[in-house]
């Protein structure tokens, strides 16, 4: 599994593509051509941004990390890849001639010269154009899809092509694999070649689209990304589309989007969203195309992020239909067409949730918790009813409480964050006081977060069922019902996410009448209770799940340049309880269910699948091996799951205001993941004979006594 699909931006556990947003594909004009009225160059406002930012980011960045020249070489490599992450611009000797700039990066960014950004950048949009000129001739040309040939589309591990005829060479597959894809759904041939110069033709008319403070924002993030992956510059445009996702109020599908070479994909389903209620669109999904109800479709591929998201956004409750390529296909299959309705996403639908496992000897209650939230306003005017996470959980808990489960289950998958106030109440409802989280900041000055309140609102076995994407405050939360033995944690290695940025608005700063955009800086990083950081590692599972891709490959650890963990004293608290012994005993009752359960056999068989075709870095460009192809993918998903598939790639039924299958919510014992955990839980209470390992009761809490 390649790095590039991994990598995400969060501010304090909110997940936030604003960085990626602005990543090129189209580019603007060239450093060669004779209307030299045409080349970007820095204006004034840029120069004074480029002072203060490197002015916050030296000195208040956690890393502390000085303009020198090894930063000088993180920038130049990360701009490249900014520019042209899959190498498929620039030439080598583009390369070698733009390293004379190498050394003096630092030095441009200290006199705020910003002229070797934009003469770089200029000369990207060169290439740009040569290249989308000759992949709208050589399409005009036809293509043979009777020969065995592959098409390579990952370069961003390559060399840098040495002469142009490679990348001529590239440039003709990758035509004729945009060419087959749309033959393998039966377009005809005239319309396809209408479609795809249609698309070139796209590429070069957005070409001069790009300003100036496009490509500030380029090279800035080049410097921020050269020294850690959360920090980031964002131009007053970027600004104002983060404050649009901050306040989660405009109206659209409900998915966090990024770019990954020409493709639009998936990072992230938003609980509560439109696409998160139909449940047909997945994480590393790519959007080829949008269409507004019933009208033609757009194709996108290549589209700089800001406009794919322009297209999906629109009124409340229309209909926007997407061509999609699934995840589990590859680039090989056809696109899927997925219609949803748009709508706001609202804090009720990702409001915590409640469910139960009914098992042959245990009741397991399921608290699903989607992000963590909480009415700041209300909280400090004392409303008495505010909402927030912890107080809906221990609402969740004394209604399960009554149905007389067992044990409880904390689901966090996909739990991005959220508050931090959130993750200490809510393991405050665990935990009978005693700190949860230490923080430490650009200075090294430790601060702990504690929960004071006395009493839990749950005192019986407990479980956190946890992946890749549980980040930031689903971490906190983790760790420290780890660390106090108060629970077992099952699921993957978490993302490791343990840093905390703040915003630092450069306009508040001058005062500049005019805009000089915002700096999201990390400041401060987070340690358990037991003294290690939550960064980079993140929390791994006493138990693990089979899930795809290996631990150093997914979240944090994936990405370039991510500080480092680090470890620091552990702070005074007392584990309730050893849980290591029952965890080895419960752990190989769940190995032999490996082996011998039917459904947990097929998720390793499915999981065995996506790492082959996640793996793959070259399709077929032959009809016929194609559809063979398209066809075992096709009876595979078939044998899984029946005719559903069908039924639920069917727009018809969310333009006609009917209820897909997909709507229909399923049991939970029918999430495989879910109720192996379940299991497992039900396992480790069989195990504590005495009854004491697991449970810890203590007095009642009141409805309203925490938080």
């Amino acid at each position: 599994m390649h790095n590039k699909i991994h990598r995400r931006w969060w501010l304090s556990g909110l997940a936030a593509t604003l960085f990626a947003a602005m990543l090129p594909w189209a580019t603007v004009l060239a450093d060669e051509r004779p209307e030299m009225e045409a080349l970007l160059a820095p204006e004034p406002q840029h120069m004074l941004a480029s002072r203060l930012a490197t002015r916050f980011v030296s000195g208040y960045h956690y890393h502390r990390s000085k303009l020198d020249d090894d930063i000088s070489d993180r920038i130049f490599d990360q701009y490249l890849e900014l520019l042209d992450p899959n190498r498929m611009y620039f030439t080598a000797a583009d390369v070698n001639d733009l390293e004379r700039y190498r050394p003096h990066i630092e030095k441009s960014l200290k006199s705020a010269d910003l002229d070797p950004a934009y003469d770089i950048f200029n000369r990207y949009v060169k290439r740009v154009n040569e290249r989308v000129t000759f992949a709208r001739a050589r399409l005009a040309e036809g293509f043979d899809f009777t020969q065995d040939e592959s098409f390579f589309f990952d370069r961003s591990e390559a060399p840098w092509a040495e002469e142009d005829s490679v990348l001529r060479q590239y440039w003709t597959q990758r035509v004729k694999n945009d060419y087959l894809r749309l033959k393998l759904t039966d377009k005809p041939d005239d319309e396809i070649v209408e479609m795809l110069d249609q698309r070139y033709s796209g590429l070069a008319r957005r070409i001069s689209e790009f300003k100036s403070e496009d490509v500030f924002q380029f090279f800035m993030n080049a410097y921020t990304r050269a020294i850690e992956p959360h920090s980031s510059y964002m131009s007053p445009r970027s600004v104002e589309n983060f404050e649009i996702s901050m306040r989660l109020s405009l109206d659209g599908i409900g998915a966090l989007l990024q770019r990954e070479t020409e493709y639009t994909s998936i990072v992230e389903i938003i609980p509560g969203g439109p696409a998160d209620l139909d449940g047909r669109l997945k994480e590393g999904d790519r959007i080829v195309g949008v269409a507004q109800g019933d009208e033609d479709m757009v194709d996108v591929v290549g589209w700089r992020l800001d406009d794919v998201v322009q297209l999906i956004r629109g009124e409340r409750e229309t209909v926007v239909r997407l061509d999609v390529l699934p995840a589990e296909s590859g680039m090989s299959g056809p696109p899927t067409t997925i219609a949803l309705v748009r709508n706001e996403v609202k804090l009720e639908e990702q409001a915590a949730s409640a469910d139960v496992i009914e098992l042959p000897e245990h009741t397991i209650g399921i608290i699903r918790v989607p992000v963590f939230y909480v009415d700041f306003e209300g909280r400090a005017s004392n409303k008495p009813n505010y909402r927030s996470s912890t107080r809906d959980v221990r609402r969740l808990i004394n209604e399960l409480t009554a149905q007389g489960i067992d044990g409880l289950i904390m689901d966090l998958r996909g739990n991005g964050g959220g508050a931090l106030l959130e993750a200490t109440t809510m393991t405050g409802l665990f935990i009978d006081e005693g700190p949860v989280v230490q923080v430490r900041d650009t200075r090294g000055k430790v601060s702990l977060e504690k929960d004071r309140e006395p009493g839990m609102a749950w005192d019986g076995p407990l479980a956190v069922l946890v992946d890749r994407r549980s980040a930031s405050a689903s971490e906190i939360f983790a760790g420290a019902i780890q660390d106090y033995g108060r629970g077992v944690v099952i699921g993957e290695p978490t993302f490791g996410k343990g840093t905390v940025q703040n915003l630092i608005d450069l306009d508040h700063i001058s005062r500049s009448e005019v805009g000089l955009g915002q700096i999201k800086l990390t400041m401060a990083q987070f340690y358990r209770v037991a003294g290690g950081s939550t960064q980079l590692k993140g929390v791994w599972p006493d138990i693990r799940l089979p899930t795809p891709g290996e631990p150093e490959e997914i979240g944090e650890s994936a990405l370039e340049y991510a500080l480092p963990w680090a470890e620091i004293k552990p702070t005074e608290y007392e584990p309730v309880a050893n849980l290591a012994p029952l965890i080895a005993k419960a752990n190989v009752r769940h190995q032999a269910r490996m082996e011998s359960d039917p459904k947990l056999q097929e998720l390793i068989e499915d999981v065995a699948q996506w790492e082959k075709d996640s793996e793959r870095e070259s399709v077929s460009l032959n009809e016929a091996v194609r559809r063979a192809e398209m066809a075992e993918a096709e009876a595979r998903r078939s044998e899984r799951f029946g005719e559903a598939t069908e039924a639920m790639s069917d727009p018809a039924d969310v333009e006609d205001g009917e209820a897909s299958d997909a709507d229909e919510e399923r049991a939970p014992e029918d999430d495989i993941y879910l109720f192996e955990s379940a299991r497992i839980l039900a396992d480790l209470m069989g195990l504590d004979e005495s009854e004491t390992i697991l449970a810890h009761r203590t007095l009642p809490v009141t409805e309203f006594s925490k938080n």
